[in-house]
């Protein structure tokens, strides 16, 4: 497998394998499958594992532990991540503390390559969201982000407790680019990276996404990028493989691909080979996080990094059925 920089971090795979496949959080497989999953995504190259507790309610991770129970090898990198929320400032050490342990019990790991703040970055006293229920546990106040769990990030670092922080680059854009603006950068920035271009339903603001302008930034600044959703949670595969609101984002995406399909088709590759393709192929993706449940839907994945980038005017075609 090619192999690439993650920012400033380290080398790796141009494929991740992502905890949401296996942590069934894109359709049913079982924790025997999703093991072995996990096995034969690092024999194929794959190093780096991005898992979280929210994937399964834990289950990623301890599929991950399960597959190396043994001992990891050298070359495996882990990230895990933590939905903060609005925890009061006497509280936000200790909560972050408590997830990084909890995760590393499940992973059979003592150490964690890069841990990633989950949610949403949100400017103080924002509330123009929409998904206003939801906010106050999946958004973080910028200015709690910068004075707190910066420095805690960066203190944990130094101890050798992790070896990298980042965050989810899916909030309002004047939030994303001021945390990679800051003084005190991420080294990785996890950002929404697929032919729509569509955030889907981790959007909170009705603001018109722009996440290749982030990985654009994040770029120039030196920051480790890992694109997410490259399959649009499904929308942009044959059918979506699990039972959605009919109204739901998802939705809307898997109609705006309806011409996207019929290229596919035309190709004679299947809508989810050349979606993955096309991230692979943008610039300032360093790895492609997979949210693959199954060893079969791996193979894919693994023969679309073995085919090499989109050629130009397929890229633009593509661009032109999805506008």
């Amino acid at each position: 497998m090619q192999k690439t920089m993650l920012g400033r971090c380290f080398e790796t795979g141009r494929l991740a394998l992502g905890g949401g496949g296996i942590g069934q959080v894109w359709g049913s497989t079982d924790r025997d499958e999703a093991i072995a999953t996990v096995r034969a995504a690092y024999e194929a190259g794959i190093d780096l594992f991005d898992m979280a507790p929210l994937y399964g309610r834990g289950e990623a991770e301890s599929v991950m532990g399960l597959a190396f129970a043994d001992g990891y090898p050298d070359d495996v990198k882990l990230t895990t991540k933590c939905m903060l929320g609005d925890a009061p400032v006497d509280k936000i050490e200790s909560r972050l503390s408590r997830s990084l342990d909890e995760s590393c019990e499940r992973l059979r790991r003592e150490r964690i390559d890069v841990f990633i703040l989950h949610g949403y970055l949100i400017e103080d006293g924002w509330s123009d969201s929409i998904r206003p229920t939801l906010l106050p546990h999946i958004g973080v106040q910028e200015s709690r982000f910068a004075s707190h769990v910066v420095p805690i990030f960066e203190g944990w670092k130094a101890e050798g407790r992790i070896g990298a922080w980042g965050f989810t680059a899916a909030s309002t854009q004047a939030q994303n680019f001021a945390a990679l603006d800051a003084n005190m950068k991420p080294d990785v920035v996890q950002c929404i990276a697929n032919l729509l271009d569509s955030p889907g339903g981790m959007a909170i603001s009705a603001e018109p996404p722009q996440p290749r302008a982030v990985i654009e930034r994040a770029s120039e600044q030196g920051i480790g990028v890992m694109g997410i959703r490259a399959l649009a949670a499904g929308a942009l595969a044959t059918a979506i493989d699990r039972s959605i609101d009919p109204d739901s984002a998802e939705q809307r995406d898997f109609n705006r691909a309806h011409a996207f399909r019929a290229l596919a088709a035309e190709s004679g590759r299947s809508p989810a080979f050349l979606a993955h393709q096309y991230t692979l192929s943008m610039a300032g993706v360093d790895t492609m996080v997979l949210g693959v449940k199954n060893r079969e839907e791996l193979s894919e994945c693994l023969a679309v990094e073995a085919a090499g980038p989109m050629d130009p005017s397929l890229m633009e075609a593509i661009d032109r059925s999805v506008v």
